[in-house]
């Protein structure tokens, strides 16, 4: 791994070494024992229609030689520092169920079998329009979407075959700012009996995570009941809050966080910024964390905004590097991935390389998921969706690129059965130049 240097905000237009973190080095369980880029390229407006396209390669690259680190480090300073994928040079856009850890990354077996080489996409439809700042995605039981927006602070359901909108209502308590919001959302491993909701927000002074009842019976604007938090103290700034939660094969809670723009959190285990966190739904450590009583499951973590499992139940995150590789990741339970000492490839001693990179202005990913035996990636900045095929842990061959500038900003991927997938814009965010429609949802099919 290259050594690294600090700061690009998801948006690539920079605020640098930001010190606006808080430094929750304690953890805030609910109820435990501790302690409280980047405009792109021009957006080509799209229809919807149904297409196939052929993906465009990206071979991986090894880190930069070490005998041009001292230069780089010398030039770091004077980087954009960006995160959310923002292009500095440009300022507009056009467009097993067990208590314990879920499996551990192993490579994968002999047998296992790699997908295809060369993968394709279809877009099958433009499933609704007109969002605003859309972040998270859970799909419902019955097949419905429901949608965070990071500025209104509202969730929002959308019927999967007609577009029609649903406003639940508005998350109390969200402060939303720079790359701050409500982000991620998932439905409760018991949503059939519960009907819960988990949201992750900036607050005005951390980043949390609270559930809230669904009830689609109340009128729109009042389905959402009171929040009631499950784990606070996650560091806070105007860029890297992380922000992706979702509940593993395991049942238990995983959250994706940022370091807030301080890096030295990510190396700090008893810190939660720069991490990737497991817990109980009800937000204590989980049962068999590498760590024990620590909800931290991973760490050396940048911005961790994509977090998904394969068929064999290995978790595989994507991360926003610097200025030089953003990453995908099979995460291992204890694992350290190198921020900020690291960054990319390169077999360092101690951390984990990733499964493969990308510079950053092909990426600047966010969300994933896993369909047809590859992990599917939305790149902000990038504008492009990353198909990265598996056999285990490995890439099985070079990513291949889909959808490249023609609906902007990609933020969120998310299954939507066998080879469907949903995909979400992100083009209202500040950081794309919106074009009528926008933000939507697309379906996919993919192989």
């Amino acid at each position: 791994m290259r050594p690294a240097a600090p700061g690009r905000p998801e948006s690539g237009a920079g605020v640098r070494g930001s010190r606006l973190a808080v430094r929750g080095s304690r953890f805030a369980a609910r109820g435990s024992g501790f302690g409280d880029r980047e405009p792109g390229e021009r957006l080509r407006c799209m229809t919807g229609r149904t297409r196939r396209v052929e993906g465009t390669k990206i071979v991986q690259r090894r880190a930069v030689p070490a005998v041009l680190t001292a230069a780089l480090l010398l030039t770091a300073g004077c980087s954009s520092g960006s995160s959310d994928g923002a292009d500095p040079s440009k300022t507009d856009r056009g467009a097993s169920p067990t208590s314990t850890a879920a499996q551990s990354s192993p490579a994968g077996s002999p047998t296992e079998q790699a997908p295809p080489a060369k993968g394709s996409v279809k877009v099958l439809r433009t499933v609704a329009t007109g969002l605003n700042s859309p972040w998270g995605l859970a799909p419902l039981p019955g097949g419905d979407l429901l949608v965070s927006s990071r500025d209104e602070a509202t969730i929002t359901r959308v019927d999967a075959k007609t577009g029609r909108k649903t406003e639940l209502g508005e998350v109390p308590g969200v402060s939303p700012s720079g790359e701050g919001g409500l982000l991620g959302i998932a439905l409760s491993p018991d949503y059939a009996s519960d009907h819960m909701v988990y949201a992750y927000f900036t607050s005005a002074s951390d980043n949390r995570i609270v559930r809230m009842l669904y009830d689609e019976k109340k009128p729109s604007g009042e389905q959402l009941g009171a929040p009631d938090t499950v784990f606070r103290g996650i560091p806070k700034g105007v860029i890297h809050n992380g922000g992706r939660i979702a509940f593993g094969p395991d049942k238990m809670l995983y959250a994706g966080t940022g370091e807030s723009g301080d890096t030295g959190l990510s190396q700090d285990r008893k810190s939660l910024g720069g991490k990737i966190l497991r817990m109980t739904p009800d937000g204590e450590p989980a049962p068999g964390n590498p760590f024990p009583g620590s909800p931290v499951y991973s760490y050396g973590h940048r911005n961790v905004q994509g977090l998904a499992w394969d068929d064999k139940q290995r978790l595989f995150a994507s991360e926003f590097g610097q200025d030089t590789w953003d990453e995908l990741n099979a995460i291992k339970p204890g694992d350290n991935y190198g921020w900020p000492e690291a960054e990319g490839k390169g077999g360092g001693s101690g951390f984990h390389d990733p499964v493969a990179q990308w510079s950053t202005d092909e990426a600047s990913p966010s969300g994933i998921a896993y369909a047809e035996g590859s992990v599917w990636m939305a790149g902000l900045r990038g504008e492009r969706l990353w198909r990265i095929p598996l056999k285990g842990t490995a890439a099985a061959a070079d990513p291949q690129a889909f959808l490249e500038g023609e609906y902007g900003r990609l933020r969120t991927v998310a299954p939507a059965g066998g080879d469907k997938l949903w995909l979400v814009t992100s083009n209202t965010d500040g950081r794309g130049d919106a074009k009528g429609g926008d933000d939507r949802i697309l379906e996919l099919e993919v192989e």
